[in-house]
């Protein structure tokens, strides 16, 4: 089948305009070239990712070198939130029940022997939206990292630096890190102790 004339020029033009793009890219060197003249330190923290935000996150109120980053949400994992429907001094609740039927899942473990935390040492008395810390400031429950830093500040410490903890998602573009409560049971944190889900055959000589 012979081609007409409009579908050669279009060939030869499209000929041409791959020709002049090779030679574009080779007038700017390769990648590792430009790698190499490249003066600048990289920072990861610089590039926009362009994957989408994983779940709810928000600003953390700490920084690492100086640098921002988010967390996690935690308002959005918990079953019964806002408190307050409940947990109300405009109002009593008649409920029968009320509390076996709401908490009666929760087991606290969090302290050893009589030192046992109870409800109100993390949760603010009058106001149960929010948490609460030993000076008594109220703390959101989407920053619940800072109440926990308050006796875990070595964990908190290495959980800010990415030595602790869990980042999400990516690599590329701003740093986004799991909650101390997307990992911990707040009221029993301490980690069951079980055998690894995998493990690795002995290496053979």
């Amino acid at each position: 089948m012979r081609l007409s004339s409009s579908s050669s020029f279009s060939a030869l033009l499209l000929g041409i305009l791959l020709l002049a793009n090779q030679a574009s890219l080779a007038s700017e060197g390769s990648v590792t070239d430009r790698i190499m003249e490249a003066n600048d330190p990289f920072d990861a923290s610089q590039i926009e990712s362009t994957h989408p935000l994983p779940d709810k996150t928000v600003w953390a109120k700490e920084t690492s070198q100086g640098k921002e980053f988010r967390v996690l949400a935690r308002k959005n994992f918990i079953e019964r939130y806002r408190c307050s429907t409940c947990h109300n001094n405009d109002k009593k609740v008649l409920a029968k029940n009320a509390a076996l039927l709401t908490h009666g899942n929760i087991t606290m473990n969090h302290g050893q022997g009589e030192n046992n935390l109870t409800c109100v040492e993390c949760h603010h008395a009058k106001d149960r939206d929010t948490l609460v810390d030993k000076q008594g400031e109220k703390i959101d429950f989407d920053h619940s990292y800072q109440l926990c830093g308050q006796c875990h500040f070595r964990q908190k410490r290495d959980w800010i630096g990415g030595a602790h903890g869990k980042r999400v998602k990516y690599w590329a573009g701003g740093r986004v890190i799991r909650n101390c409560t997307t990992c911990h049971n707040p009221h029993a944190p301490k980690f069951t102790k079980r055998m690894p889900a995998t493990y690795s055959l002995p290496l053979k000589n």
